[in-house]
């Protein structure tokens, strides 16, 4: 089993969760995962990271699954001027491979931001490590989890 996806269960059980992770073979997008998942597009967390220009840092952005992260939103709730974060960055501190990064379980936890619209479902499902799995939970217990920023960044 991958270091990744061991650090999303361990992180879940450590939290008391259920660690129900399942593999769905590729879910490249938030349409696949929740077909794989037998949800709405909605319930599918996507876990957008971008660097900060000045920071260097990866800047985490949990967002639904149909809406899309606005640049000008994530950078003024930033702080700084964001940009693409490349897989090398992402790997190196988060722990995961592009497609694969979980809400939870980074090897150094990024500042992150979360879309108050995961809130409105009592289930989410999210990546779990691996560009081939994902995981069930409560959107509030993910939000507690990540300490996140409840945030509106979304594309209008």
């Amino acid at each position: 089993m991958s270091k990744s996806l061991n650090r999303v269960r361990r992180t879940l059980q450590e939290a008391g969760m259920a660690d129900d992770i399942i593999e769905v073979g590729q879910a490249r997008t938030a349409a696949e995962a929740a077909s794989a998942a037998g949800c709405e597009v909605d319930q599918i967390m996507k876990s957008i990271i971008f660097r900060g220009q000045n920071s260097g840092q990866t800047i985490l952005f949990l967002t639904a699954g149909g809406n899309r992260v606005c640049a000008a939103k994530a950078s003024a709730l930033a702080g700084e001027p964001l940009g693409k974060a490349d897989a090398a960055l992402i790997r190196a501190q988060t722990g995961f491979a592009i497609g694969g990064v979980a809400p939870i379980g980074h090897l150094t936890p990024p500042r992150a931001f979360f879309d108050p619209r995961l809130l409105d479902f009592d289930q989410i499902w999210a990546a779990a490590g691996t560009p081939r799995h994902i995981f069930p939970a409560n959107p509030a217990r993910i939000h507690a989890l990540t300490g996140a920023q409840l945030s509106d960044f979304i594309e209008e």
